[in-house]
């Protein structure tokens, strides 16, 4: 019997798998963007086209923009790549997932000095923009139940809080119908203060929002000094103004490298903590947390029960189904490093940051708007005008890869253009002198260019915050 010369177009994808990688027909036709292709093609020709198309985004590893984990240890990726399949939400089929969460709550309350004779009360999230909405809406509810106590009205909340919240803040008073009052930038305070928060509040206020750790500037805010403030305030009045705390990147940091500054719950009126798992909790993203100072703190209201799942269950989170790889690989990094090892990591961080800072600092033309002296993250600003701009520079950076934002600051010093780098483990002083060596190079190229006429006006490059 003659055979039949088969033409290997005539093949279907699945029975060409000896075709050389980029001559397979399906790396060699348009492949449809917008809408679903009719047909399936081999697992490895959809790999390949994905992963081609990803070569194109910017090296995480070079990204000092962001403030989330760009690394981790083979063996933290291997728990998660063993967990990808399990779903956070589902505790009762779970349950030791569930229990690593809990177990993670509560180291955290301990970290950061909750009362020790209370059990832990908190959740994790899917980051501290979820856990910073939980946190608002528990000072609503309260501020509510207490205002109707006294049988006042309930329908005119306001939230105290800096100009240099991250966006998540405006979306939790948008989305809540809470009035921001917001404290904005004055001179060379990019912060808020004690004074500023007290000109703001009313009875009416739900709350203080304070950051540990800016994501304009990197620099903490003074909570003991703000707290001070409220218990007199609230002592005066009978209010009782609480304070959330956004230690979205400070939480993972203060307690480990700078002990000695009180802003936990050490102090009376901070009852709620956020801070992120993705950030120097050091988790790939995207996991976050939130903790109350106590269970009283977390109106019942806010909290749900569904048996669907196999037994009652408590939840309190916005979001539902998400992953529980990232809770694992928390708990991993809670196992593996202790204190001692986030204090190394935290410290050596920091060690980058100051050195890096300082060296920018004497490169000329650039003067410190931080240090990195808070959390590892510093920002400079030009000295005067020149021919460039500062998003000039962090475009030629990128012509080797790097990274780096160049924003103006908001309302009322929106005049002031900065560039930041968020040092980050995985970050080391060698890098640090290849970015310097890359700065120098590109100062030479201004230099050498008197008529250059930026191009930039920075649109595209605008701060947008973290996440």
């Amino acid at each position: 019997m003659l055979s039949k010369k088969i033409k290997l177009q005539d093949l279907p994808e699945s029975d060409s798998a000896l075709t050389p990688i980029y001559g397979r027909r399906g790396l060699n036709v348009d492949v449809p963007k917008y809408e679903m292709p009719e047909n399936e093609m081999l697992p490895r020709t959809a790999y390949d086209i994905v992963h081609d198309e990803l070569m194109l985004d910017g090296n995480s590893r070079l990204n000092l923009a962001t403030f989330v984990s760009t690394w981790m240890e083979p063996e933290a990726r291997q728990l998660m790549a063993d967990t990808f399949d399990k779903n956070m939400i589902d505790k009762d089929e779970y349950p030791q997932t569930a229990e690593l969460e809990m177990r993670c709550v509560n180291m955290l309350a301990r970290l950061w000095n909750s009362p020790e004779h209370e059990e832990a009360t908190g959740c994790s999230t899917i980051g501290s923009s979820e856990a910073v909405h939980l946190g608002g809406m528990a000072m609503k509810w309260k501020w509510r139940e207490r205002m109707s106590a006294k049988g006042k009205p309930t329908d005119k909340p306001n939230l105290v809080l800096g100009i240099d919240v991250q966006v998540c803040w405006e979306k939790f008073c948008r989305y809540w119908d809470v009035e921001p009052r917001f404290i904005y930038m004055e001179g060379d305070r990019y912060i808020i203060n004690a004074e500023e928060v007290l000109k703001l509040c009313d009875e009416n206020t739900i709350g203080v929002a304070v950051i540990m750790g800016t994501t304009f500037t990197g620099q903490y805010e003074p909570v003991k000094e703000i707290n001070d403030a409220l218990d007199k305030l609230n002592k005066e009045t009978g209010w009782e103004i609480p304070i959330h705390v956004d230690g979205a990147s400070g939480g993972f940091i203060a307690p480990f490298i700078q002990p000695e500054i009180e802003w936990d719950f050490r102090l009376k009126w901070v009852k709620s903590i956020n801070a992120s798992g993705h950030k120097y909790g050091l988790v790939y993203p995207g996991v976050g947390w939130v903790v109350w100072r106590d269970k009283n703190e977390l109106p019942e209201d806010l909290i749900f029960y569904v048996n669907y799942l196999g037994g009652e269950m408590p939840t309190f989170a916005l979001s539902f189904s998400r992953p529980g790889s990232q809770i694992v690989a928390q708990y991993y990094n809670f196992l593996r490093l202790g204190k001692e090892g986030y204090r190394r990591i935290q410290q050596s961080c920091q060690d980058v940051a100051l050195y890096l800072s300082g060296e920018i600092a004497k490169l000329g033309p650039f003067e410190l708007i931080s240090d990195g002296g808070d959390i590892p993250v510093f920002t400079w600003k030009l000295k005067e005008e020149t021919n460039y701009t500062l998003y000039d520079m962090s475009e030629r950076l990128r012509d080797r890869g790097w990274l780096i934002p160049a924003y103006s600051m908001p309302k009322n010093r929106e005049d002031l253009v900065v560039e930041r780098i968020v040092v980050k483990d995985g970050f080391s002083r060698d890098m640090a002198n290849l970015l310097l060596d890359d700065m120098k190079r590109h100062l030479k190229f201004f230099a050498s260019q008197p008529n250059y006429i930026s191009k930039k006006t920075g649109s595209h490059f605008h701060h947008q915050g973290r996440f």
